[in-house]
């Protein structure tokens, strides 16, 4: 390790409240992201379960696949099933540290209740 790797690790502990706000708005989508991913693969799996006698067809099995991309994106527009807020919650904790502080000023992140 040389001193240019200390000196750049010692800026990047210097974020600024702006920073901080953007991080949380990608955080905060990526939350989203992730929820409407684990709906979608929790439907896929209900279906899953659903016996049928006839054999689905390839353009069945795309038809339905959209469909629960598509169905897992809107449940999770609202308050989609909570994974979301507990995510945000959890991993918004680590903006929150006081080594993220900007000139005296702790750091901001997003409400949760506006998730």
């Amino acid at each position: 390790m040389n001193i240019n790797d200390i000196n750049w690790a010692n800026q990047s502990l210097t974020v600024k409240s702006d920073d901080i706000k953007n991080n949380s708005e990608e955080l905060l989508k990526a939350c989203k992201e992730f929820e409407s991913i684990f709906v979608n693969l929790m439907l896929k799996q209900m279906r899953e379960t659903i016996p049928t006698d006839e054999e689905k067809s390839q353009a069945r099995g795309i038809y339905e696949s959209m469909y629960d991309e598509a169905l897992s994106q809107e449940l999770v527009q609202g308050e989609g099933i909570g994974l979301a807020k507990q995510l945000f919650q959890q991993l918004s904790t680590y903006y929150q540290r006081p080594d993220y502080e900007d000139q005296g000023q702790g750091a901001q992140s997003l409400p949760v209740e506006n998730l």
